[in-house]
């Protein structure tokens, strides 16, 4: 079986050692907490909103306007069909981001 196949029982739901709860680990801690989804995705979205607002191009040296976000990168999943990978890829240039790979092509 190929590496993909493999390791796709991994990320699928019916995998019972598949991790249902969010872990996290504060810098420079050693021990990981439990935290609940909703704290996770308003985290991630404040973090991501965050690095933006601080980041963000709108103009380059010449004045010209490029609207993007270089301090964020994103890498894609093989693990992903072409109609996941669309919709991702349209969310993650709209944030302005130039820095999108995929793990197909690493």
């Amino acid at each position: 079986m190929c590496a993909k196949g493999a390791s796709l029982f991994q990320t699928t739901a019916n995998n019972p050692a598949r991790l249902k709860k969010v872990l996290y680990r504060a810098p420079g801690s050693d021990k990981w907490e439990e935290k609940t989804w909703d704290w996770a995705i308003t985290e991630i979205a404040k973090r991501v909103k965050d690095t933006r607002d601080k980041y963000f191009i709108e103009k380059n040296a010449a004045g010209q306007v490029v609207n993007r976000l270089e301090a964020i990168a994103h890498v894609g999943s093989a693990a992903l069909d072409n109609e996941e990978c669309w919709p991702l890829q349209a969310m993650m240039r709209s944030l302005g981001l130039v820095w999108i790979e995929h793990q197909a092509r690493i």
